[in-house]
């Protein structure tokens, strides 16, 4: 009876779509990455944290001591905590008040959380202070 029975294998064509689909979850993979504190490797932000603030994620900017800081924004960063109460004085972006933003970790200076009254906050990280998914 076994000798009468034939299996034939048939390869399945791969479907379109398919690599695009394997692209996309990689991409999320990539996206569910963790921003780690270039200092002590603790989680700061997620990728998908990042936000555009007067039209752009990255912004370059310069204290009253001249020194330059390159920070990006980001909605949430649960990895900070802050110091100091929120000022205005000197504000890279007006119509908000700012607080220093510190590692929860290691207590490296990160950059500032930004507040305003009528608009949603946002935080100002420091760049050269996180290492970012390649």
């Amino acid at each position: 009876m076994l000798d009468s029975l034939y299996f034939l294998r048939i390869p399945v064509p791969e479907r379109q779509g398919e690599q695009q689909v394997q692209e996309e979850d990689e991409e999320k993979k990539e996206e569910e990455k963790p921003i780690l504190c270039a200092q002590c490797n603790a989680i700061i932000t997620r990728p998908a944290e990042r936000i555009e603030v007067q039209a752009a994620h990255q912004h370059t900017f310069f204290n009253p001591y001249g020194i330059i800081f390159q920070i990006g924004c980001f909605r949430q960063a649960p990895g900070c905590r802050y110091l100091g109460p929120a000022t205005e004085e000197f504000s890279w972006f007006p119509g908000y008040s700012w607080r220093i933003a510190i590692c929860k970790s290691c207590l490296t200076h990160l950059g500032w959380l930004y507040t305003a009254p009528d608009k949603e906050g946002f935080h100002g990280l420091i760049l050269d202070c996180l290492i970012q998914p390649e």
